[in-house]
């Protein structure tokens, strides 16, 4: 396995991913890199990913279900800008999640609850631009130092956050779980995910989940 370029995106196809002829015109632009041996599809929809090499300013651009997904490693920098910026400097002050009916608000934009890890290092999104679906470009472009639609001149801050010009929302964060560690799995959003062992027997049994 060659050593990661700091200044390239990942770009992986997963083999959950259908229908990607509407995406592959957008995302000819992206610079890509390695194989898409780290990915591993699952069944129901899911895909994991692996960003163990993933380095610190560094980017993985992969395809799930036809669409981009931007997976960043920040700096320090990317960090404190984004967890300084203040709510009352926000065009859309609302996290927004990918869900079965499509979309969905719900807490607060804070970088706290848009990154992946509580320190702030990873954060995950739906590549696409919130006004007519572009994918951004990455690697801290805009006057925000995070992502840039060059369509109609979006600008996404270092959390994903719509700052400047017509995209009316941040950019969605997609269905996901984290290991604790370098593995994300992801989620067909159209799909309910299997429930888990204690939900079962609450259904079955009627026993309370517990906090």
């Amino acid at each position: 396995m060659r050593t990661p370029d700091k200044r390239r995106d990942f770009l992986y196809y997963t083999t959950a991913t259908v229908a990607a002829v509407g995406v592959g015109g957008a995302i000819a632009g992206l610079r890509q890199t390695m194989s898409p041996s780290a990915d591993e599809a699952y069944e129901g929809g899911r895909v994991r990913i692996d960003f163990e090499g993933l380095l610190e300013g560094q980017q993985m651009t992969f395809l799930h279900l036809g669409r981009p997904h931007f997976l960043r490693r920040r700096t320090q920098m990317e960090i404190d800008q984004a967890r300084t910026t203040q709510l009352g400097e926000l065009i859309d002050r609302f996290n927004r999640y990918q869900n079965e009916v499509g979309t969905q608000r719900s807490e607060p934009a804070l970088d706290q609850n848009r990154s992946i890890d509580p320190e702030g290092r990873y954060v995950l999104f739906v590549g696409i631009c919130t006004h007519l679906g572009c994918v951004p470009i990455g690697d801290g472009a805009g006057d925000f130092n995070g992502w840039f639609c060059p369509c109609h001149a979006a600008h996404f801050d270092t959390s994903g956050r719509t700052r400047k010009g017509p995209a009316p929302y941040n950019l969605y964060i997609p269905r996901y779980e984290w290991d604790g560690e370098t593995i994300v799995t992801l989620f067909d959003a159209t799909r309910e995910r299997p429930m888990s062992d204690d939900q079962l027997e609450s259904v079955i049994y009627g026993k309370p989940l517990e906090d």
